[in-house]
């Protein structure tokens, strides 16, 4: 929300954060006093990581806490059924080997008070992380809105692929707690535009295959 930009006005990062988290607020109290979702974009939650390679995991969890903290600020008396949380590894053509790990990270993700989460689970560095839902129970009364198709490519996903995605999600967290989505965005970075709309018609019918199998 305000992490890229240098503050030059409040007595410390803590207190300018929090006015940015107010100022935010604003802006999505009239969205959801409109009965539409805000998605809170956060993929800094992943990639910080990159930015601070010295830092130690405790470090960066120590960071994240705060990050929660402002966030959460930021949604603060609003209907959480119309709050989702995005955040992913960036879209950056890069060996991505340095990736933080979401195991390291997931605890803090859940501790946003959001109804759905979106995680990538297209992405080839991390879609085994899937199995972290094994030992990290789903808070109820939320969602996981796993990434079936990958903006980071122009391959466009088999419909079978986006099924199994979906269905070995739903065999841990329950089937009426995953909604479907992208890893992030893809209009501007998938390459042409007849990809991106054959990237969503696999999403569709892979998630139409998925239905029909879980229930």
């Amino acid at each position: 929300m305000g992490a890229a930009v240098h503050n030059g006005h409040y007595g410390s990062e803590e207190e300018y954060m929090m006015a940015v988290a107010e100022a935010c607020r604003e802006e999505y109290k009239a969205i959801t006093d409109a009965d539409l979702i805000v998605q809170v974009d956060e993929p800094e939650f992943c990639t910080t990581w990159t930015f601070y390679p010295d830092w130690t995991v405790d470090e960066l969890r120590k960071y994240l806490s705060f990050s929660v903290e402002v966030i959460n600020h930021s949604i603060a008396e609003l209907p959480e059924d119309l709050i989702r949380f995005h955040t992913c590894w960036g879209s950056g053509h890069r060996p991505h080997i340095n990736d933080i790990e979401l195991k390291h990270i997931v605890d803090l993700i859940i501790k946003i008070n959001a109804r759905q989460y979106n995680i990538e689970a297209a992405n080839v560095r991390h879609e085994h992380e899937y199995h972290v839902w094994e030992e990290l129970k789903l808070p109820d009364g939320k969602m996981l809105m796993p990434g079936v198709i990958s903006h980071s490519t122009d391959l466009v996903e088999h419909p079978e692929l986006v099924a199994e995605r979906i269905v070995r999600c739903a065999s841990i967290v329950g089937r009426e707690n995953v909604q479907t989505s992208t890893d992030c965005g893809i209009g501007s970075r998938v390459g042409q535009e007849e990809v991106v709309w054959a990237k969503l018609r696999a999403m569709s019918e892979g998630a139409k295959l998925a239905s029909e199998r879980l229930w």
